[in-house]
């Protein structure tokens, strides 16, 4: 039996491992694909304390290395459920079953994609996730912006004031996100708003250099010569494996506040998958200090 069993290797998941450890409680970190996360896809992290440039596969094994040498166990597992057995936590992975005193879960959430051709080819190459991790690669630059909720809306606002100009794509011809952040916009002289239209085509060699739009009224089609393209149609916490363990909002996130605890004593969650309004590398580890931090509390109480 372990003290804390860790579900997700990425940043929250292994910071949550160095407190742990370094509070002498036995650790066990099951990851389903590789340890990192989604910041192994990152080419430079130039937004994180201290480290003024590191790349994201660089950062995710130092990362690692740093838990694995304090004494964490990291064992590649997909984990399929938790049971709540009271004192002990039944956490079940594709290839075996762990009992723990606690859990943390911080599998964190996985960007929704707009599903067109190259996408994944571009991905770190002009197409982004996150505008604030990456804007500043765009300085003076064109940029495209895709979505309709507040996060492209404030998306656009961020990269407005970096970029050349901003395109903001929209599949309707009304925003949900807020009306005073879009008259925020429209008083951008480098903000051109383009409604009723999808991208259909992602253009470029080696890079982005455009991509094509189609008008879904119309059907006609038009080319936007960007190097940047920042994705902004939502993200998928993965959390539907503990649907019947935890709260979720009506997004899928887990519920829980700063303290990052669940309704659950001694099942707490940490990172991208919980409820929380900024999503970057900082906090992530921030939550998995705290997450650690708490489940030790509820380990020695």
């Amino acid at each position: 039996m372990y003290d804390i069993v860790i579900v997700g290797a990425g940043p929250a998941g292994l910071t949550a491992a160095i407190y742990a450890r370094r509070a002498s409680k036995s650790v066990l970190v099951l990851e389903a694909k590789a340890w990192g996360g989604q910041i192994i896809n990152t080419p430079d992290i130039e937004n994180y304390p201290v480290v003024a440039h590191i790349s994201g596969a660089d950062f995710a094994n130092d990362l690692y290395n740093q838990a694995v040498a304090l004494g964490a166990e990291v064992k590649l597992e997909k984990v399929t459920g938790v049971e709540d057995l009271g004192k002990a936590k039944l956490v079940r992975s594709t290839l075996a079953e762990y009992e723990a005193g606690a859990v943390i879960l911080a599998t964190g959430s996985e960007n929704r994609k707009l599903g067109v051709d190259r996408e994944q080819e571009f991905t770190g190459r002009g197409v982004s996730y996150c505008a604030t991790c990456d804007g500043n690669f765009f300085r003076r630059k064109d940029v495209a912006v895709v979505g309709g909720g507040n996060t492209a809306l404030e998306d656009a606002l961020y990269l407005a004031d970096l970029a050349n100009k901003v395109y903001l794509i929209h599949r309707r011809d009304a925003f949900r996100g807020e009306e005073t952040t879009v008259e925020q916009l429209r008083r951008k002289e480098n903000v051109e708003i383009v409604y009723n239209a999808t991208v259909t085509a992602l253009l470029g060699e080696k890079r982005l250099s455009g991509v094509e739009l189609t008008d879904k009224l119309s059907g006609e089609k038009r080319t936007l010569e960007v190097k940047g393209l920042f994705v902004a149609v939502g993200r998928i916490p993965e959390n539907e494996s503990f649907r019947a363990l935890i709260q979720l909002d009506e997004a899928g996130y887990a519920v829980a506040g700063e303290n990052c605890r669940t309704k659950v004593p001694g099942v707490f969650v940490a990172g991208d998958n919980r409820t929380k309004e900024l999503r970057q590398l900082v906090t992530a580890a921030a939550d998995g200090a705290v997450a650690a931090t708490e489940a030790v509390k509820y380990l020695n109480a």
